[in-house]
């Protein structure tokens, strides 16, 4: 749900990072918003409960164009990653425009994924959206880990429409901006055809 600023001629959109808990959701908007220009980016905003936080920030990117005038501000968000903060993970995605899938790559988290990548269509359904339609993108991070699960078979479970799918190592860097960008341009494409 695109917010018009006619004042500023601004489009705000919003991208919710989603997925299991400590699967690097947070570290990718960390890494994103140490390597966005200070002139670009508000302030980074964390929201800690006892066992996870949510964090938010939102930036101006330089180069992906405007649309009939108006430049893009993006607004990034994490949702705590444990399903008991299902209330905090509905509240998130109000409004969301895109989303990325934050997929833990350990073997071992796979059924966290799976449990969180289901609980991500509820709680878009909840809203009115549906997962096969909104502008989204899985991201495998952690790749860089001895006992991680082979990427076809994270495909075989997790792709859910073809999205655009990268590997990632957030703590680096690797992966992060090339799904930030897949996500930003299927917004820019619905925003467009309105």
């Amino acid at each position: 749900m695109t917010f018009i600023n006619y004042a500023t001629r601004e489009i705000n959109c919003k991208i919710v990072y989603y997925g299991p808990g400590l699967g690097g959701k947070t570290t990718n908007l960390q890494f994103i918003y140490n390597k966005t220009a200070p002139e670009a980016k508000g302030k980074m905003i964390s929201l800690a409960t006892e066992a996870d936080r949510t964090l938010f920030f939102d930036f101006l990117p330089l180069d992906l164009g405007s649309i009939r005038g108006f430049t893009t501000r993006f607004h990034l968000y994490t949702v705590p990653g444990q399903v008991f903060y299902d209330a905090s993970r509905k509240l998130i995605l109000k409004g969301v425009d895109g989303v990325v899938f934050v997929a833990d790559s350990q073997e071992e988290r796979m059924e966290a994924n799976i449990e969180s990548i289901r609980n991500l269509e509820d709680n878009l359904r909840e809203h009115g959206f549906d997962l096969a339609t909104v502008p989204y993108a899985l991201q495998f991070n952690k790749r860089d880990l001895p006992s991680v699960a082979p990427v076809e078979e994270m495909y075989r479970i997790l792709n859910f429409k073809r999205e655009p799918t990268f590997e990632a190592v957030a703590t680096t860097g690797i992966g992060v901006f090339d799904t930030l960008k897949a996500v930003a341009k299927q917004i820019l494409v619905e925003l467009r055809k309105k």
